[in-house]
């Protein structure tokens, strides 16, 4: 079953249980899939990697709104993207931790004979494709960094 069959059955089970949590995540991962699938230049049907991509634009945009109203003291509406963000990642593939992205990164690091931080263009193209869809960029970024400048 395709996610976009997926995320129809569960929406309507979600409809049919009154979860409203629920409901609202999952309208919104149906909105993006469509958007996506009827932008300009979009393929006919979505791939599994442009699912997976819109998916984590929903996280990261729930993340980033969360953070800005708990900036704010605007408990009602951080309690509402961090609803929704927990039902959006529910659809991802588990996601790594520090640990496990820094040994991906390492053998990436030794496979690319990198050494400097002049390298990172090269060691971030093969990690996001090593890793995309199960650790955020701005993460490997971060790591990538802090493993070049030793």
């Amino acid at each position: 079953m395709s996610l976009q069959e997926t995320i129809n059955a569960d929406l309507k089970a979600a409809m049919l249980a009154k979860n409203e949590v629920k409901v609202r995540g999952l309208r919104a991962i149906k909105a993006a899939l469509l958007l996506a699938a009827t932008e300009k230049g979009a393929a006919e049907g979505l791939g599994s990697d442009t699912e997976m991509k819109v998916l984590q634009k929903l996280v990261k945009q729930r993340k980033e709104s969360a953070e800005i109203y708990q900036q704010q003291n605007r408990q009602d509406l951080y309690q509402i993207e961090k609803e929704e963000q927990e039902v959006i990642e529910q659809y991802l593939p588990q996601q790594l931790d520090s640990d496990e992205i820094a040994r991906e990164l390492e053998k990436i690091i030794a496979s690319v004979g990198a050494s400097s931080i002049k390298d990172m263009g090269k060691v971030m193209g093969i990690a996001n494709k090593a890793l995309a869809g199960r650790a955020d960029g701005k993460t490997v970024s971060e790591l990538v960094k802090k493993l070049l400048n030793k």
